[in-house]
């Protein structure tokens, strides 16, 4: 790090490279944190975790007998020692909550006053989070497997919902209802979409068909491509039985720029594909376990030189360079299948959750300069809590006499 501070002082460094080089360093070398815990509130299986995209403070976790729960997390970042209580709970014996498992929570973008559940119980529901309380429902058609809210969007406010009657729901918050339904996968369950980061119009969906479909929601013409896992050579040609892997896709994500798009399938294999011209990258990230048959939330790095993906498998979570294949690290924590896992993009950060109840922080391992830098930051933390600047400390000379 001093070598790269020294060589942008003499201009030979650019200064957005040298802070791109350090998200690096910490994104490779993130370790389960040992410093301290994120409170266990979940008594069943973890399904979803979602971070604010504002300041980044407070974390959304959902699980399978219907609890939603919010952890400030900033102690995590500044303290020595810390544990990331619990500050909100929606237990499932409140009035308008989710009965059964929840599949989906996000935060609604750029606002905490917000947040977004879906559940198997054929609901999407829309929160207030300082009152606890459901101000919008959408009812369903099926179980809902997996929703999303584009975090770019300017021009609208749809939610795109994955159904198990093989149709995605679009689900207008402004006024209330399912404006609109995305056909095209055959007699399946959709289970995981997403939404482009370049194009708040541009959508892709994964299905128990194993396909993937990009759509533009703007058309009522239907998918405007179906990714081919051949593109085109060993296989048909027809786009109406394209498949883009060879089981189930159950996990999508684009990349930041929104130029790439990755996808998750049962039969172990994480494929990354060109956006523009739907094409197969043939990047080979190896075979990656995935023994789940309901959504993964897997995440990418932002900021970094090279972007990684966080991918879960089985237990552990697997560490990929995006562009390469290149395997980085293994995160080893879990005792039952990971679930879900989310990026945190100012701290370079993951927070995670699996059927082991746990929810578990995995942070940037610091070298002993930082250890030190961070305990007397700590200390003269709590000199300054000690001393009152509004203390009245006048006094006379009569007073002194």
């Amino acid at each position: 790090m001093n070598r790269s501070l020294r060589l942008r002082e003499q201009s030979t460094h650019l200064a957005h490279l040298f802070a791109k080089g350090e998200r690096s360093k910490r994104v490779r070398s993130i370790k389960l944190s040992q410093r301290g815990e994120v409170e266990q509130v979940h008594k069943s299986g973890i399904n979803c975790v979602d971070i604010d995209t504002g300041e980044g403070k407070y974390l959304l976790s959902s699980s399978s007998n219907g609890k939603i729960v919010v952890h400030d997390i900033e102690d995590c970042f500044y303290s020595e020692h810390f544990k990331c209580n619990s500050v909100a709970t929606v237990e499932r014996t409140l009035k308008d909550s989710h009965k059964h498992s929840v599949e989906t929570v996000q935060w609604y973008p750029n606002d905490t006053g917000m947040f977004l559940s879906s559940s198997v119980d054929n609901t999407l529901k829309v929160w207030d989070t300082n009152a606890l309380e459901v101000v919008e429902s959408f009812q369903l058609e099926g179980i809902v497997y997996h929703h999303q809210m584009p975090r770019n969007a300017r021009k609208h406010c749809l939610a795109a919902a994955a159904c198990e009657d093989s149709r995605v729901y679009l689900c207008d918050l402004k006024s209330g209802s399912a404006i609109h339904i995305l056909k095209g996968h055959s007699k399946a369950a959709v289970i995981s979409v997403a939404w482009s980061p370049r194009s708040e119009y541009f959508l892709a969906t994964g299905s128990r068909d194993n396909k993937v479909l990009l759509w533009d929601v703007r058309k009522a013409v239907g998918s405007i491509l179906s990714l081919d896992q051949h593109n085109g050579k060993g296989g048909s040609r027809a786009s109406a039985i394209n498949t883009a892997h060879n089981g189930h896709v159950n996990g999508i994500s684009f990349s930041r720029d929104g130029l790439h798009l990755l996808t998750y399938g049962t039969d172990d294999r994480l494929r990354l594909w060109d956006t523009f011209t739907g094409k197969n990258t043939l990047v080979n990230f190896g075979r990656i376990h995935n023994p789940c048959r309901k959504a993964i939330k897997l995440c990418q790095s932002s900021g970094t030189s090279s972007e990684v993906v966080f991918v879960p498998s089985g237990s552990n979570i697997e560490v990929f360079e995006v562009v390469t294949g290149k395997h980085v690290i293994t995160l080893n924590g879990h005792f039952n299948n990971v679930n879900c896992c989310i990026f945190h993009q100012h701290f370079q950060a993951v927070f995670s959750g699996a059927n082991d109840t746990n929810l578990l922080a995995w942070l940037p391992q610091l070298n002993r300069m930082t250890e030190e830098r961070t305990s007397s930051v700590a200390a003269s933390s709590t000199e300054s809590k000690s001393y009152n600047p509004y203390q009245d400390s006048w006094s006379s000379d009569e007073e002194e006499t």
